[in-house]
Order: structure tokens, then sequence, then C-alpha cells
């Protein structure tokens, strides 16, 4: 095993990034509002920061659409240059006030982008005076200057005000929990992973409120304070939100690396969940025995493919971390492929990567391990993806037509961007997850044997 730091990415000002693989905090709270159906989000920014992140952000995350309240229809305050001189404070009033008028939703969330934070707007004060004419219109300001973070910091931002602005303490009830850590569009299954998280928890009788994919969306915010445990599915995003939870509402939290794909993980999953919850195990193990039997008699219609056109190859990864752990970990340790290199490309911050290097080495059951790179950067990926031993290249669509050429390898995208595949519900999480996952690999190539 090799770990590579090549790209100081701690510091992201001090060089050029060629087309990373995420977009700057606006994006992130944007599009988790988006995700949160009834949200309604209000940019006050300027028009195409909007603009840009339809293109960007929810075409990238699986050729989707902004929805009702996305891309062109968005309320948006659209600053020029004449905000910056004399400030947009005025233009922010009317457009709530109208937008609130006109739009039919259960919450309203501003978000506001650089122009506005340096020029100094205080967008707190026309929310206060706001809410001083409407206290009954709930609505919230999300602070996501570019120069703030990436998608996934926005992803927490958005949480970040949801837990000053709009939640209160409430009692907490027995058997409900919050589920963090995917983000929507940015993780390019969350629709899919965020419907079969609920289905698996809802089985061993827990209530899950999962918040993003979900319609009621003002109240299943509000009872976030009242859930026994919130499991974050992320080595590192929503984990601050899971603090910031613990801290004030004394709710315990929970985290695993990643969504878990195929039997294995979703075991793990459940066994952990319901040790934590006191859920009792003849529920657990009867929902386990019963998944994995049908599970691995189904992966044995592809035991030929499987076993004669491509036995044991060699594959790479170029992904989010936590997508990036649990493919990885299913290609190695159910499908028995072999990993040749991972390259994580969502600049986790340093206290995540040792996990990750955990779970990408002692979490293999394979005689080979990969050699695990950082990087953000698509020329230096590419560059990294040359003189390799893989046959199959797991990746977003920046990697779609040099896969062949370049790699003389197949190629299937399963991380953000993706631009060369629709996703509406598709995702690889849980017990049959995995056999998607393997149909998408396999259909690659199977032919007459």
């Amino acid at each position: 095993m090799v770990i590579n730091e090549s790209l100081q990415t701690t510091n992201l000002i001090s060089g050029a990034i060629e087309a990373p693989r995420y977009s700057c905090a606006l994006a992130g709270a944007y599009s988790t509002a988006v995700g949160i159906f009834g949200v309604v989000p209000i940019l006050h920014s300027g028009a195409g920061c909007g603009i840009g992140q339809l293109f960007g952000q929810f075409y990238g995350g699986g050729q989707n659409a902004g929805g009702p309240y996305g891309g062109t229809s968005t309320p948006c305050s659209s600053l020029v240059e004449e905000h910056v001189i004399f400030g947009g404070e005025k233009k922010l009033e009317s457009l709530i006030e109208s937008t609130v008028e006109l739009v039919n939703g259960e919450l309203f969330a501003v978000i506001s982008g650089c122009v506005p934070s340096l020029i100094g707007d205080d967008v707190g004060s026309v929310i206060r005076r706001f809410k001083e004419k409407k206290p009954e219109v709930p609505i919230i300001h999300v602070n996501t200057s570019g120069f703030a973070g990436t998608s996934y910091e926005g992803y927490e931002y958005f949480f970040d005000a949801i837990i000053d602005q709009l939640l209160e303490e409430t009692p907490k009830e027995k058997g409900l929990v919050n589920v963090f850590g995917i983000v929507p569009f940015q993780h390019i299954f969350w629709k899919g992973e965020a419907r079969e998280i609920k289905t698996l928890l809802e089985k061993i009788g827990l209530k899950a409120n999962l918040i993003v994919g979900e319609f009621d969306a003002l109240e299943n915010l509000k009872k976030i304070p009242a859930a026994e445990y919130n499991i974050v599915l992320s080595s590192w995003i929503g984990h601050k939100t899971a603090k910031k939870l613990e801290e004030k509402f004394d709710t315990p939290y929970i985290s695993f690396p990643g969504i878990p794909i195929g039997p294995k993980q979703t075991s793990e999953f459940l066994r952990v969940i319901g040790e934590r919850l006191d859920v009792s195990a003849d529920v657990i193990e009867d929902l386990i025995a019963s998944e994995e039997k049908r599970a691995y008699r189904l992966a044995e219609y592809v035991g030929d493919v499987l076993l004669i056109a491509r036995p044991h190859p060699y594959f790479a990864v170029v992904s989010d971390s936590d997508s990036a752990v649990s493919i990885t970990k299913y290609l190695a340790n159910e499908m028995g492929y072999l990993p040749d290199l991972v390259q994580i490309a969502d600049n986790p911050p340093e206290e995540a990567r040792e996990l990750i290097n955990e779970e990408l080495t002692n979490g293999l059951e394979t005689p080979a391990w990969p050699e695990i790179i950082y990087e953000v950067d698509a020329y230096r990926i590419r560059e990294n993806l040359k003189d390799r031993s893989f046959m199959f290249l797991l990746a977003s669509s920046l990697e779609t037509f040099i896969s062949g050429p370049e790699f003389n390898a197949i190629h299937l995208t399963v991380s953000f961007p993706s631009y060369d595949r629709i996703i509406l519900e598709r995702s690889y999480a849980g017990f049959s997850g995995g056999l998607t996952l393997m149909e998408d690999v396999m259909s690659k190539y199977a032919g007459p044997l």
C-alpha cells in the first residue's frame, strides 16, 4: 500500500485547480435546499451564481434539473455593479417579500454568496426585519460566500443555519434517528441512497428522519432535536452538524465511512446500529439472514460472467471519499476484483484521512492493496492513472472519453460529475445495491461466453 499526498490541498488558493469535482459553498447550500422538497432557496448573489449551479451542480449530479425551486426558477437578487457600490439590502428585502407572496413553500432559505459578503450587506438584519413583519413565515439565512469552502462545506453551513435559526428543544422520541452525510446532487445517487437507508432502518423498527429527498420539509427539520441518535454516513461530511447537535440538544451520534454497499457492509451497518439503539439482535439477524440469502442467490446468476469473462481484474477508483471507500470494499471483498489505485477527489480534512486509509487497507479482504492518492486536480488525476494495471476505471464522466484510448480501461461513472448517465433513484446502497453495482460493472463487458 502507498499513500500519496501529492497535492497540498489544504491551501487551495495557492494554485489553480483544473476541473475540481465540487463547487463552492453556495452550491452546497443551494443544492441541499433544493434536495429537501418544500424548501425554497432565495439567492442573494449575482445571477451567474444560480445559473452556473444549474449547469454545474445539478446537471453534474446525474443530468438532473433543479426542479420547481432550482435552476432558472430560483428567486435571485441578481446583484450588479450598482449594488456593489450602494449595497443590495433593499433589493433583497423586496425579493423576499415577493417570493413569499408568489411561491408556496414550507421554508425559505436566503443563501448569500460572494458579493454581499465582500460589500458588507447585513443580510441578518434584513431577515430580522422581515420576521418582525411576518413572524409566521419560516425563513433562515445561510452565509455561503464562495471563499467559505466547497459544496461539501455548504451542506454543513445549511444545517448550521437550521440549528441556530429554526430548531428548538423538544422531547426525545424513542427510535427516531436523523441521517446526515448524503449531499444532494454532489453525491450523484443521493435520492436512491436516502430511500434505501430509510427502508433499512424502518425494517428494524426505527423511525428514520432522512430530511433530504423527503417531503414535509419543515416538519422533518423541526423534529431533528427529538431524535434519539444521529447517524452520519460519511468519514467527514455531516460531522460538524452532528457535533453541534450533540452540544445543543444532547443527541449522540455514530458515523460510518460511507453508504453501505452489498451484504457485508450492510450487515455490519445494521449490527452496529442495532447495538447502539438497543434493537433486538433477533430482529437484526433475521433481516440479515433473509436479505443475504436473496442477494447471494441472485449473484449466482452472473457467476459465469464473473469467473470466466474477467476473473479478478485490477480496478481503479476516482471519486469522493465516501463512495471510494464503499465501492472499493464491495469490489474487493464481494466480487474478488483487485484494487490498483484509489484517488480521493473531495479534499477531506486531515483528521478524516486516517480513517479513510484504514478502510482502504485493513478493511479489504484482498491480496493486493491499492495506492491511495488525495488529489482534486483533473490534470494530475489523469497523470496518476497512466502506466497502471487496472482494467476497470470507476470514476466521473470526466474520465469517460479518455478511459479507453489512454488507459485501455472499461469505464463506469460512479461519482460527480455525471454528465453521461441520468440518475433518478438508482443507487448502490444496501443489500440489493451491491447487485446493481455488479450489473453496471459487468454489463460493460458481458457477452456470449
